[in-house]
């Protein structure tokens, strides 16, 4: 069973619920993997605090002439749509940041001049949190594609994943390509929101996106206290389950400034994601893997 835990905006509480429900399910004895998808700014080990056990750089495919000389048939240049590459008399030019690694430009190249090479844009790390399988995934500084990176992490940590087991995806905001890298893979989406005005104008765009990627979806209101009912009749209007209400607690926000588990801390926040776990399984249980 695969669940995403997305947003529409940042600074929700994705990584707290996520984090939170993956060392509640791994403490009750259950085979859990946690993802940290958010590649541009990863934080879950912060509170999971997990034994690295390998990191791997991640690599993306680039064309390269390989010490052949380009005839300048123009060929590659055309089929680009992401002008990536530039042909000219004995060279290619490639823009590294702007090339997709469709391959068009390779298949195109009438000589076959055209390879393609590896070039490394981040790393995936997995590791070990007290029976908690952990990875993540950390964008370069100054790279500007960060969608293959999500894409690589998530397919290695579920390449392996049985039947049985829990994978629990941190996925970025938003609902850029990023997000939905993260979500398209997903059985469950659960979404993360709080009843403000950006948090529900957000809403609608991420309930679009899972709708669009055809996942079944539920959500959890956090801070729910801090606004209006707007965002619960949304909800309601659209047939979403909200699986729980968390309302603002200082010993909740103390507790992840220090990076700690906020459920050791506080007591109703401890019981609303139990609630929410149990709420979760309850769910999955109609959702086909």
């Amino acid at each position: 069973m695969i669940i995403s835990v997305a947003s529409g905006k940042g600074g929700t509480g994705k990584t707290l619920i996520s984090t939170s429900l993956a060392r509640l399910w791994a403490d009750g004895n259950k085979a859990v993997t946690y993802v940290d998808a958010d590649a541009e700014e990863p934080n879950g080990h912060l509170f999971l605090k997990p034994d690295v056990i390998e990191e791997k750089r991640f690599t993306v495919k680039i064309p390269t002439l390989e010490g052949r000389t380009c005839a300048a048939h123009g060929k590659c240049q055309e089929i680009c749509a992401f002008n990536a590459i530039l042909s000219a008399k004995g060279s290619v030019i490639v823009f590294d940041e702007l090339c997709h690694g469709c391959g068009a430009c390779v298949l195109a190249c009438p000589e076959g001049f055209l390879q393609e090479t590896g070039r490394e844009i981040g790393t995936i790390t997995h590791g070990d949190s007290n029976g908690l399988e952990f990875y993540s995934a950390t964008l370069d500084v100054g790279e500007a594609r960060v969608t293959p990176l999500i894409s690589g992490v998530v397919e290695a940590s579920t390449e392996n994943a049985d039947g049985d087991r829990l994978v629990v995806i941190d996925a970025p905001p938003g609902t850029s390509c990023s997000a939905m890298a993260a979500v398209e893979i997903a059985d469950l989406v659960l979404l993360v929101t709080e009843p403000t005005p950006f948090g529900e104008h957000d809403l609608i765009l991420a309930l679009e996106m899972g709708k669009a990627l055809g996942r079944k979806m539920a959500a959890v209101i956090n801070r729910s206290d801090i606004g209006g009912d707007g965002t619960r009749a949304l909800l309601e209007a659209r047939s979403i389950p909200v699986l729980a209400e968390i309302p603002f607690d200082r010993a909740v926000a103390e507790s992840y400034a220090a990076s700690r588990m906020p459920m050791e801390d506080s007591s109703e926040f401890a019981s609303s994601i139990v609630k929410l776990a149990q709420g979760l399984l309850s769910l999955a249980q109609g959702v086909s893997p």
